[in-house]
């Protein structure tokens, strides 16, 4: 039974070849979006942008963050809790990424299975899907 709820901050950061950044926390083993916990007099963007910064040394303008909605999944890594996750996207060009705080690794996952990766409740359940949706709507009309 879930009896804790953690509000968190997340993106889906695209590269050139539409890969999804996704990152694993040390100890742990499922993947997950970049992001983090909303600290408290922080808007949901702010947590972001700060995590980003903390996390992968990424200066991501406010601007360019598209949000994408509020989606609740189970915690993937803390036990009896759910996630209530503000999802935000953006493209990334170039990017030069840097894992540093809690993370152990970072990798670029294709929007299409199979997924040769652990992934998280969120990204499974929520984020792949909407994301393969929003690519299958867009090939439609190009």
């Amino acid at each position: 039974m879930l009896t804790s709820r953690l509000q968190i901050a997340a993106i889906c950061l695209l590269n050139r070849a539409g890969e999804l950044l996704v990152v694993r926390k040390r100890h742990t083993q499922r993947f997950m979006l970049p992001g983090g916990k909303i600290e408290m007099g922080e808007s949901s963007l702010e947590a972001l942008i700060r995590e980003l910064k903390e996390e992968l040394s990424l200066s991501l303008d406010p601007k360019a963050c598209e949000q994408l909605g509020l989606f609740l999944a189970p915690a993937a890594n803390e036990p009896d809790t759910v996630i209530e996750a503000e999802l935000f996207m953006a493209e990334l060009d170039n990017p030069t990424l840097t894992v540093a705080a809690e993370l152990e690794t970072l990798a670029w996952l294709p929007l299409k299975p199979p997924y040769e990766i652990a992934l998280a409740p969120l990204l499974s359940e929520h984020v792949l899907p909407l994301l393969n949706q929003r690519a299958e709507h867009l090939s439609k009309y190009s």
